[in-house]
């Protein structure tokens, strides 16, 4: 039996589960739910298997409290396949009364509000599951906590384990906790298969709209190509235009995108919006992400030694896959991740924005003194034009790497933190 890794998600569902008589733990498929969850279900409801959803589809229609008997927390894998079932869940915690009796999983999100009644607030809690950072695949030594940062506690040098080769095979190997386990090669299989299962089943699944293939891959083409770059969906259509003979408007673009979306193939970054002392414009616009970096070099075909041999696409690609655990890493801190970019072309590449209104500066940078450099100026000016009257002074300022050999504090006071040794 396989050993089962830690996941950063497991004490949140913990906690959601005492705290709610359901939840739902949502995210792209294949990033571990179903696992995540089995460690917490005492029963499971496989609505995966279609067998089980033949039989569930009748039964919900006969007597739908007979699906939900069981022990609990009873599981009821990829709910989203038998929508009425969210109603009868909904009814039952009412009537039961009492927290823990049910863990949801689902690869898209909440149905049309006409398939269900009620939205199941008050009802039910929500966990977001993305795939793994590197700290649960244990590729980073979790030396630094982002946590500690927060609450001021520095660190002392920290030596950093990756170098360029093996950052450019965990950015296309990705965070699906099965090519963890398996060999390299093997490993690097898993988000090509990710990427044609997308495209070819469930871009016209996902809402029952007979979707392009092509064109879903053309999309897909265009966002790796823009990766961590704010550009609209009207750059995008052009990008595709290109490649596609048939006519194609921002709209369709746009419907494209959001049932991509719908099933957490793209997490774009919105923007962040502080009090600055400046008269520049901040940007809006949202950066392009993937869940996930390896869904974009897949998708273009690349291989680490692609990435190798390309080092200004090799760090957008880096600086999505920083994203993603910075994504997963502020989850657990009650934080959410943002961008900044201003008019004057003053930017910031995450800022990380906890619940009680604490907020740290991020530049990600793959690696070199003189870019950690440039990273470190762009980090001090932006804190230099906060509006310190109306804000708090960010808790810490770091440059994020992709290699070098040390974790360390400038004499600056900004941080220089390899991703290989971070942690939540």
């Amino acid at each position: 039996m396989v050993k089962y890794k830690q996941r950063i998600a497991d004490k949140i569902l913990e906690r959601k589960v005492l705290g709610k008589g359901a939840v739902l733990i949502e995210g792209p498929k294949w990033c571990g739910k179903t696992t995540t969850a089995k460690q917490l279900a005492k029963s499971i409801l496989d609505l995966g298997d279609s067998s089980v959803l033949a039989q569930s589809t009748q039964m919900i229609e006969i007597s739908p409290k007979t699906l939900l008997e069981g022990d609990t927390p009873r599981l009821i894998d990829e709910w989203q396949a038998l929508p009425p079932i969210w109603d009868t869940i909904r009814n039952e915690v009412d009537k039961r009364g009492e927290p823990s009796q049910f863990i949801l999983t689902g690869s898209s999100i909440l149905p049309d509000a006409d398939e269900t009644i009620h939205s199941g607030t008050g009802r039910y809690a929500y966990v977001r599951m993305r795939t793994m950072s590197l700290y649960e695949s244990t590729d980073s030594t979790g030396s630094i906590s982002l946590k500690d940062l927060f609450d001021g506690n520095p660190f002392e040098i920290q030596q950093n384990n990756l170098g360029l080769e093996d950052i450019a095979f965990l950015t296309c190997r990705g965070g699906w906790p099965w090519a963890t386990l398996i060999s390299k090669d093997v490993a690097l299989d898993q988000a090509f298969d990710y990427v044609d299962s997308i495209i070819q089943r469930d871009i016209r699944r996902v809402d029952k709209v007979k979707r392009n293939p092509e064109r879903t891959k053309l999309l897909l083409r265009s966002y790796a190509r823009n990766i961590s770059q704010q550009v609209s969906y009207s750059t995008i259509r052009k990008d595709m235009l290109s490649n596609d003979a048939n006519t194609l408007d921002e709209d369709t673009v746009a419907d494209y995108i959001k049932a991509l979306k719908k099933l957490f193939v793209v997490e774009d970054l919105p923007a962040w919006n502080p009090n600055i002392r400046s008269k520049a414009a901040i940007r809006t616009g949202d950066t392009r992400h993937f869940v996930d970096p390896s869904i974009g070099t897949a998708v273009l075909g690349l291989g680490p030694k692609d990435l190798i041999n390309d080092l200004q696409t090799f760090g957008l690609f880096f600086e999505d896959l920083v994203v993603r655990d910075l994504r997963v890493y502020a989850q657990a801190l009650d934080g959410e991740i943002y961008h900044y970019r201003d008019s004057n072309g003053l930017e910031c590449d995450a800022v990380i924005h906890l619940r009680n209104g604490n907020y740290a500066l991020i530049e990600v940078k793959l690696g070199g003194d003189i870019r950690i450099d440039e990273g470190a100026d762009n980090l001090l000016e932006l804190s230099n034009n906060i509006d310190l009257d109306k804000m708090h002074t960010p808790s810490f300022m770091a440059v994020i790497t992709g290699v070098g050999q040390f974790a360390y504090q400038r004499k600056d006071g900004v941080y220089v933190i390899p991703i290989g040794c971070l942690k939540n």
